[in-house]
């Protein structure tokens, strides 16, 4: 049993960003959806003013919603998210950070920009889908 990850020939290859165009999983598990992480550091709602710094902090909140869930960021399958004043510098940041994270295990993926988000100084938030597979066989 394995996560099944396809970049048809026939659609753009978005290897190089950080995501592929789809997943399929098998039956012999759980789906864990996680709600829009962003970039507050230890839960203070404490927001820094730099992109990088709020991208690096998401990854590590979802990474710690996950964790609750016995589960981790490498089982992610499906993220949004959502960016205030995109642009291709912040495409840029977000593809290397997104890439670091995930390595070859990269989820698919919608990005949607925005003109705010839920708090003052938000730039990024994003949510997640993951599937934990139950057997015994790695995926």
């Amino acid at each position: 049993m394995q996560v099944i990850r396809k970049n048809p020939k026939t659609l753009f290859d978005p290897s190089p960003y950080g995501f592929c165009q789809t997943i399929s999983t098998p039956t012999n598990g759980r789906y864990i959806f996680v709600s829009g992480q962003f970039g507050d550091e230890n839960a203070a709602l404490e927001i820094s003013n730099d992109f990088r710094t709020q991208v690096k902090t998401t990854l590590k909140n979802l990474s710690l919603a996950l964790e609750a869930n016995e589960s981790s960021i490498d089982d992610i399958i499906k993220i949004t998210v959502l960016v205030v004043d995109h642009s291709n510098e912040r495409l840029e940041i977000l593809s290397e950070e997104l890439l670091n994270a995930w390595g070859e295990k990269y989820p698919t993926s919608t990005l949607i920009p925005v003109p705010r988000l839920a708090l003052d100084g938000m730039l990024i938030e994003i949510d997640a889908i993951a599937f934990k597979n139950e057997s015994n066989e790695s995926i």
